[in-house]
């Protein structure tokens, strides 16, 4: 009985806060979606998946600056006889966003450093060492409303030609789609 009272207390609490949330300003907000998409070029990696979270803050109405962070999870794939390893990128960056409307299309991108984890070697029959990260850069165009934004984005981790094996060059970059959900932080 305690449980399902102590579910219910926190069932309403969630629901208080996020109809609050409904109306409160729209400056100041966290930013939490998904991501999709294949690898280019493919040679190391099929697809990838990721969450991503961000802060931003509308410093005018049509410009908004934050940070953002997330993980991106890309799944290796055999390139002849080459078995590559899945591997993860997290970035660390500046979000840097124009709004030419209220809600419409929006340009964005996101500028910082990737860190590549998973597996030490690139892949399972080789022991080149997999890069640790580099410069990080994720353009988007989307459309956005006041709670949702849906975009066509690239994003790519700059190896240099670190975790290359023979011809084959490592990639850490995805083609794909987004999806965020917009939560109000209040004034």
């Amino acid at each position: 009985m305690k449980s399902i009272k102590k579910s219910v207390l926190a069932i309403g609490l969630v629901t208080a806060g996020l109809l609050s949330a409904q109306s409160a300003d729209m400056r100041n907000m966290l930013k939490v979606g998904a991501n999709g998409g294949f690898a280019v070029p493919a040679e190391n990696a099929g697809g990838a998946l990721g969450l991503d979270v961000s802060y931003q803050n509308l410093v005018t109405p049509g410009f908004g600056l934050g940070i953002a962070t997330g993980y991106t999870h890309f799944f290796g794939r055999d390139n002849g006889n080459i078995n590559n390893n899945d591997f993860g990128v997290v970035p660390v960056a500046a979000l840097i966003r124009v709004y030419p409307k209220q809600t419409g299309f929006y340009l964005g991108t996101d500028l910082g450093y990737g860190f590549i984890v998973g597996d030490e070697k690139v892949a399972s029959n080789s022991a080149v060492q997999r890069p640790d990260g580099g410069f990080y850069i994720k353009p988007e165009i989307g459309y956005h409303n006041r709670d949702w934004n849906f975009a066509l984005q690239y994003q790519k981790t700059f190896t240099g030609d670190k975790g290359e094996i023979g011809s084959q060059k490592y990639s850490a970059g995805a083609l794909g789609v987004g999806v965020g959900y917009n939560i109000p932080l209040g004034k």
